[in-house]
C-alpha cells in the first residue's frame, strides 16, 4: 500500500513440533494413525483429483507449491498434512476450483509462511512491492481453504533499514473465494481481499477466520463479507502514541456497489485503549476515482479502537467522509457513538441492503457443510 510504516513485534509461528511428530511415523504401519486425518491416504485417496502434501514425504509432494504445480486443469483438492511450509505459493488463473484443506482440522497445524516484504530486494534487483510480497497468491477463481494458516513473519525489527514495510500473508482476487476456520496473521497489510483488475468485482466469503496486524491489515477492492471473523490489533513498541494503525483499507472502485462488508464478528486488541482505528478508506495511485466501501454492522469492538474518531483518512484530498463508510448495531466499548457525524449508522431500511446475501449474490458458499 501508499503509506510504509516502520514497527516491531515479535512474531512466533504456530508450533506444530507435536503435529509433524505424530506425521512423520504416522502412516498405517505406525499404529493406524494416518498423518492425513480423515481424508484418506495417498494409497486411498479420496478422488483421483486429489493431492496430498506432507513435509516428510509422506504424500505426493512436499510443499504445496509443487502439488499446485502439479494439479493440471480445475478442480483439485490439496488435503495438506501438519507441518510449517517455508515457501511462496502462487495459485495461477489456471487452477479453477482449486480446494486446500488442513488435515487436522486445525489452522494452527497447518502453516504456509515467509517473510518476504515490499521492500525485500529481489535476487534480480529491485525491491518486491507490496503484491509482490505476498506469501501465497491466489489469483483462480473457485478457491476454497479450509484450516490453513497464512502467514508474513517478515519483522521491521529485523530490517530497520526497509522503509517498505508492508509484507502480505495472502492476496486473493480470484472470483468466488471462500476461506473457512483460516488465520491470517503479519503486522502491515497481512489480508489483501482484491480482484484482478479495476473493472472486475471478485466476490469473497470469510467465516470463522482469525486475522492480526498493526496497518492496514484487511485491505483491497475485492467484494468481501467477513462472517463470524475474529480481528486483533497487535502491540507495537516503535511507537509512543495513537494511533498504531488501522484495521480494515478498503479500495473499493467507484463503480462498485458492494465493497467490505463485516456481520456479526469482533475485533479485539492487545494495544492500549483507544490505540486504534477501525479503517480508512485506501485510494491508490493506480485508481484515483476509487470510493472505498466498509459496512461494519452487529460486531463488537473492543476497546482497542477509538470509539471517539474511529476513522482517519490515509491520503490528501480523499477524506473519509467522502467514502462509503457506515455502521449497524454494532456493541463493544469501541462501538460507542459520541459525535454522531463522526461514525455514520445505517437505518434499519438501509441495512437490509448490507447482507452477505446482498453481496455475494447467486453464488452460496455460506450454505456448503
Amino acid at each position: 500500500m501508499d503509506t510504509p510504516v516502520v514497527g516491531r513485534r515479535s512474531f512466533v509461528v504456530a508450533s506444530v513440533g507435536a503435529a509433524l511428530a505424530l506425521g512423520a511415523g504416522g502412516n498405517a504401519h505406525a499404529g493406524g494413525r494416518s498423518p492425513f486425518g480423515r481424508y484418506g491416504s495417498p494409497s486411498a485417496r479420496l478422488t483421483e483429483r486429489t493431492l496430498y502434501v506432507h513435509p516428510g514425504g509422506l504424500g505426493d509432494h512436499t510443499t504445496v507449491q509443487a502439488a499446485v504445480t502439479a494439479a493440471e486443469g480445475s478442480g483439485h483438492t490439496l488435503v495438506i498434512a501438519p507441518g510449517t511450509y517455508r515457501e511462496t505459493v502462487v495459485v495461477s488463473v489456471a487452477h479453477t476450483g482449486m480446494t486446500w484443506i488442513g488435515a487436522s482440522g486445525d489452522a494452527r497445524d497447518v502453516v504456509v509462511v515467509y517473510d518476504n516484504a515490499a521492500g525485500t530486494p529481489k535476487p534480480g534487483g529491485g525491491t518486491y512491492g507490496t503484491s509482490g510480497s505476498a506469501t501465497t497468491l491466489v489469483q483462480a477463481d473457485g478457491f476454497t481453504a479450509r484450516d490453513i494458516t497464512f502467514a508474513n513473519d517478515w519483522l521491521r525489527a529485523d530490517h530497520p533499514g526497509i522503509t517498505g514495510t508492508q509484507a502480505v500473508a495472502l492476496k486473493v482476487q480470484g472470483d468466488r473465494s471462500a476461506f473457512e476456520r483460516c488465520r491470517f496473521l503479519g503486522h502491515q497489510d497481512t489480508l489483501y481481499a482484491d480482484s484482478m483488475a479495476l473493472g472486475t468485482y471478485a466476490r469473497q466469503y470469510f467465516r470463522d477466520c482469525y486475522a492480526e496486524g498493526d496497518v492496514d491489515f484487511v485491505f483491497g477492492r475485492a467484494t468481501a463479507v467477513f462472517e463470524r471473523c475474529h480481528f486483533r490489533t497487535l502491540i507495537r513498541t516503535d511507537l509512543t502514541g495513537a494511533p498504531y494503525g488501522f484495521v480494515f483499507a478498503p479500495s473499493t472502485a467507484v463503480a462498485n456497489p458492494r465493497g467490505y462488508l463485516v456481520t456479526g464478528s469482533r475485533v479485539t486488541s492487545e494495544a492500549p485503549d483507544g490505540y486504534y482505528k477501525l479503517a480508512r478508506p485506501w485510494v491508490p495511485s493506480s485508481d484515483t476515482t476509487a470510493r472505498p466501501m466498509l459496512t461494519v454492522r452487529e460486531t463488537r469492538l473492543g476497546a482497542g479502537i477509538d470509539a471517539v474518531a474511529p476513522y482517519g483518512t490515509m491520503s490528501s484530498g480523499y477524506p473519509w467522509q467522502d467514502q462509503r463508510f457506515a455502521e449497524y448495531r454494532n456493541t463493544g466499548p469501541g462501538a460507542v457513538i459520541t459525535v454522531p457525524e463522526d461514525r455514520p449508522q445505517l437505518t434499519s431500511a438501509e441495512a437490509e441492503s448490507h447482507t452477505r446475501e446482498a453481496y455475494l449474490g447467486d453464488w452460496r458458499p455460506y450454505e456448503c457443510p
